[in-house]
Protein backbone atom coordinates (compact mmCIF):
# COMPACT_ATOMS: atom_id res chain seq x y z
CA UNK A 1 0.00 0.00 0.00
CA UNK A 2 2.89 2.49 0.38
CA UNK A 3 4.24 1.89 -2.69
CA UNK A 4 1.04 2.55 -4.30
CA UNK A 5 0.79 5.61 -2.51
CA UNK A 6 3.87 6.40 -3.19
CA UNK A 7 3.38 5.93 -7.11
CA UNK A 8 -0.07 8.07 -6.76
CA UNK A 9 2.05 11.10 -5.04
CA UNK A 10 5.04 10.62 -8.33
CA UNK A 11 2.35 10.36 -10.78
CA UNK A 12 0.47 14.03 -9.09
CA UNK A 13 4.24 15.61 -9.15
CA UNK A 14 4.82 14.55 -12.61
CA UNK A 15 1.72 15.42 -14.60
CA UNK A 16 0.02 18.30 -12.30
CA UNK A 17 2.61 21.41 -12.00
CA UNK A 18 1.26 24.56 -13.48
CA UNK A 19 3.50 27.38 -13.43
CA UNK A 20 2.36 30.24 -11.32
CA UNK A 21 3.79 33.90 -10.96
CA UNK A 22 5.11 33.43 -7.52
CA UNK A 23 8.42 32.19 -9.03
CA UNK A 24 7.69 28.67 -8.74
CA UNK A 25 5.31 25.64 -10.09
CA UNK A 26 2.95 24.11 -7.77
CA UNK A 27 -0.27 22.40 -7.43
CA UNK A 28 -2.14 25.52 -6.12
CA UNK A 29 -1.03 28.19 -3.85
CA UNK A 30 0.13 26.31 -1.04
CA UNK A 31 2.05 22.73 -2.74
CA UNK A 32 5.02 23.42 -4.51
CA UNK A 33 6.80 21.15 -7.04
CA UNK A 34 9.60 22.93 -8.40
CA UNK A 35 10.83 26.24 -8.49
CA UNK A 36 11.07 28.58 -11.57
CA UNK A 37 14.80 29.15 -11.35
CA UNK A 38 16.87 30.45 -14.74
CA UNK A 39 19.88 29.22 -12.21
CA UNK A 40 21.38 25.80 -11.79
CA UNK A 41 20.26 25.45 -8.06
CA UNK A 42 18.84 22.60 -7.27
CA UNK A 43 17.61 20.89 -3.76
CA UNK A 44 18.50 17.80 -2.04
CA UNK A 45 15.52 16.87 0.51
CA UNK A 46 15.77 13.71 2.68
CA UNK A 47 12.21 12.32 4.64
CA UNK A 48 11.53 9.69 6.94
CA UNK A 49 14.49 10.58 9.28
CA UNK A 50 16.50 11.05 11.73
CA UNK A 51 17.71 7.63 11.36
CA UNK A 52 20.74 6.12 14.27
CA UNK A 53 22.94 5.22 11.11
CA UNK A 54 22.26 6.74 7.57
CA UNK A 55 21.48 10.12 8.91
CA UNK A 56 24.90 10.84 10.41
CA UNK A 57 26.40 9.15 6.88
CA UNK A 58 24.82 11.17 4.72
CA UNK A 59 25.18 14.21 6.92
CA UNK A 60 29.18 13.39 6.89
CA UNK A 61 28.48 12.75 2.96
CA UNK A 62 27.09 16.50 2.53
CA UNK A 63 29.89 17.89 4.91
CA UNK A 64 32.54 16.75 2.62
CA UNK A 65 30.91 18.48 -0.37
CA UNK A 66 30.09 21.54 1.28
CA UNK A 67 26.59 20.80 0.65
CA UNK A 68 23.20 22.13 2.26
CA UNK A 69 20.11 20.19 2.47
CA UNK A 70 16.93 20.21 4.10
CA UNK A 71 15.29 17.26 6.21
CA UNK A 72 12.09 15.99 5.94
CA UNK A 73 11.46 14.95 10.10
CA UNK A 74 9.34 12.40 11.78
CA UNK A 75 8.00 13.55 14.92
CA UNK A 76 8.89 10.22 16.37
CA UNK A 77 11.84 9.56 14.76
CA UNK A 78 13.34 13.14 15.82
CA UNK A 79 11.84 12.07 19.74
CA UNK A 80 14.66 8.82 19.54
CA UNK A 81 17.46 10.49 17.99
CA UNK A 82 17.50 14.52 19.18
CA UNK A 83 20.95 14.61 18.51
CA UNK A 84 20.97 14.22 14.91
CA UNK A 85 17.79 16.35 14.72
CA UNK A 86 20.02 19.31 15.77
CA UNK A 87 23.48 17.74 14.32
CA UNK A 88 21.20 18.75 11.09
CA UNK A 89 20.92 22.34 12.26
CA UNK A 90 24.07 23.29 13.58
CA UNK A 91 25.26 22.21 9.71
CA UNK A 92 23.20 24.43 8.03
CA UNK A 93 20.78 21.68 7.00
CA UNK A 94 16.67 23.23 7.01
CA UNK A 95 14.53 21.04 8.44
CA UNK A 96 11.16 20.35 7.30
CA UNK A 97 7.76 18.55 8.44
CA UNK A 98 6.94 14.90 7.94
CA UNK A 99 4.12 14.89 10.16
CA UNK A 100 4.89 12.99 13.49
CA UNK A 101 4.16 8.95 12.49
CA UNK A 102 3.79 9.25 9.07
CA UNK A 103 0.32 8.63 8.62
CA UNK A 104 -1.05 9.05 5.25
CA UNK A 105 -3.12 11.94 5.00
CA UNK A 106 -5.91 10.82 2.89
CA UNK A 107 -6.84 8.26 6.30
CA UNK A 108 -7.09 11.21 8.45
CA UNK A 109 -9.78 13.12 9.47
CA UNK A 110 -9.14 17.21 9.81
CA UNK A 111 -8.38 16.33 13.72
CA UNK A 112 -6.18 13.74 13.14
CA UNK A 113 -4.31 16.04 10.23
CA UNK A 114 -3.77 18.77 13.07
CA UNK A 115 -2.57 16.62 15.49
CA UNK A 116 0.33 15.27 13.42
CA UNK A 117 1.60 18.39 12.26
CA UNK A 118 1.21 20.45 15.40
CA UNK A 119 2.45 17.55 17.58
CA UNK A 120 5.45 17.24 15.46
CA UNK A 121 5.69 20.84 16.14
CA UNK A 122 6.32 20.85 19.27
CA UNK A 123 8.66 17.76 19.21
CA UNK A 124 10.92 19.79 17.25
CA UNK A 125 10.46 22.83 19.25
CA UNK A 126 10.98 21.26 22.19
CA UNK A 127 14.24 19.40 21.04
CA UNK A 128 15.63 22.98 19.79
CA UNK A 129 13.92 25.91 19.66
CA UNK A 130 12.49 25.50 15.75
CA UNK A 131 10.05 26.60 13.51
CA UNK A 132 9.06 24.42 10.37
CA UNK A 133 8.42 26.54 7.30
CA UNK A 134 7.56 23.74 4.92
CA UNK A 135 6.13 20.28 5.36
CA UNK A 136 5.82 17.51 3.06
CA UNK A 137 2.89 14.77 3.62
CA UNK A 138 4.13 11.47 3.57
CA UNK A 139 3.57 9.58 0.14
CA UNK A 140 2.83 13.15 -1.10
CA UNK A 141 -0.63 12.62 -0.69
CA UNK A 142 -2.42 16.55 -0.05
CA UNK A 143 -6.05 17.00 0.40
CA UNK A 144 -8.24 20.20 0.87
CA UNK A 145 -7.92 19.60 4.83
CA UNK A 146 -4.00 19.70 4.99
CA UNK A 147 -3.81 22.41 2.98
CA UNK A 148 -6.11 24.65 5.40
CA UNK A 149 -4.03 23.29 8.08
CA UNK A 150 -0.64 23.82 6.74
CA UNK A 151 -1.93 28.03 5.72
CA UNK A 152 -2.88 28.00 9.38
CA UNK A 153 -0.22 26.66 10.56
CA UNK A 154 2.09 29.29 7.80
CA UNK A 155 3.40 26.19 6.11
CA UNK A 156 3.93 26.00 2.52
CA UNK A 157 3.83 21.93 1.08
CA UNK A 158 6.59 20.82 -0.34
CA UNK A 159 6.63 17.79 -2.76
CA UNK A 160 9.39 16.81 -5.52
CA UNK A 161 9.96 16.75 -9.30
CA UNK A 162 12.65 14.35 -9.39
CA UNK A 163 12.19 10.93 -7.04
CA UNK A 164 15.18 8.89 -6.90
CA UNK A 165 13.01 5.78 -5.64
CA UNK A 166 15.74 4.92 -3.02
CA UNK A 167 13.00 4.03 -0.34
CA UNK A 168 13.13 0.65 -3.05
CA UNK A 169 17.00 0.26 -2.62
CA UNK A 170 17.75 0.70 -5.64
CA UNK A 171 21.27 0.34 -6.89
CA UNK A 172 22.88 3.13 -6.23
CA UNK A 173 24.38 3.63 -10.04
CA UNK A 174 21.02 3.58 -11.72
CA UNK A 175 20.04 5.78 -8.90
CA UNK A 176 22.84 8.98 -9.73
CA UNK A 177 21.75 7.72 -13.57
CA UNK A 178 18.45 8.06 -13.08
CA UNK A 179 18.60 11.40 -11.73
CA UNK A 180 21.91 12.72 -13.92
CA UNK A 181 19.31 11.92 -16.89
CA UNK A 182 16.48 13.79 -15.77
CA UNK A 183 18.00 17.14 -13.18
CA UNK A 184 17.62 20.64 -14.06
CA UNK A 185 17.70 24.14 -12.65
CA UNK A 186 15.10 24.54 -9.49
CA UNK A 187 14.93 20.62 -9.31
CA UNK A 188 13.46 19.43 -6.00
CA UNK A 189 14.99 16.00 -5.56
CA UNK A 190 13.29 13.05 -3.07
CA UNK A 191 15.69 10.95 -1.18
CA UNK A 192 15.66 9.56 2.03
CA UNK A 193 17.58 8.91 5.13
CA UNK A 194 15.14 6.57 6.52
CA UNK A 195 14.79 3.56 4.70
CA UNK A 196 13.15 0.43 6.16
CA UNK A 197 13.39 -3.54 5.52
CA UNK A 198 16.87 -3.30 4.53
CA UNK A 199 20.19 -1.70 3.96
CA UNK A 200 19.64 1.86 2.49
CA UNK A 201 21.40 2.80 -0.80
CA UNK A 202 21.09 6.25 -0.35
CA UNK A 203 24.52 7.43 0.94
CA UNK A 204 26.37 5.12 -1.79
CA UNK A 205 24.19 6.95 -4.60
CA UNK A 206 25.05 10.53 -3.32
CA UNK A 207 29.07 9.50 -3.43
CA UNK A 208 28.15 8.88 -6.99
CA UNK A 209 25.66 12.03 -8.13
CA UNK A 210 27.10 14.53 -6.04
CA UNK A 211 30.18 15.18 -7.81
CA UNK A 212 28.72 14.30 -11.07
CA UNK A 213 26.24 17.59 -11.00
CA UNK A 214 28.85 19.54 -9.46
CA UNK A 215 31.14 19.08 -12.14
CA UNK A 216 28.56 20.09 -14.53
CA UNK A 217 28.06 23.36 -12.59
CA UNK A 218 24.47 22.64 -10.57
CA UNK A 219 24.66 24.18 -6.96
CA UNK A 220 23.10 22.54 -4.15
CA UNK A 221 21.09 24.64 -1.68
CA UNK A 222 18.21 24.13 0.58
CA UNK A 223 14.36 25.00 -0.25
CA UNK A 224 14.18 28.28 1.31
CA UNK A 225 17.31 29.06 -0.69
CA UNK A 226 16.24 27.53 -3.69
CA UNK A 227 11.96 29.09 -3.47
CA UNK A 228 13.31 32.37 -2.24
CA UNK A 229 15.79 32.62 -4.74
CA UNK A 230 13.89 31.65 -7.72
CA UNK A 231 11.11 34.37 -6.34
CA UNK A 232 13.30 37.11 -6.84
CA UNK A 233 14.59 36.25 -10.19
CA UNK A 234 10.86 36.06 -11.16
CA UNK A 235 10.30 39.52 -10.12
Amino acid sequence: MRAFSRAVAFLLSASVLLLSGAGYKAVDDHVICKADCVSNKIALTFDDGPHPVYTQEILDILSEYGIRATFFIIGKNAEQYPDLVIDELSSGHELGSHTYSHRFINRLCRTEINEELTKNEKVIGDICDYKFKYMRPPGGICKDALRSISEELSYDIVLWSVDTRDWTRLDPTRIAANVSSSVSGGDIILMHDYVAGGPSTTPAALRLLIPDLLERGFEFVTLSELIDGSKQENE
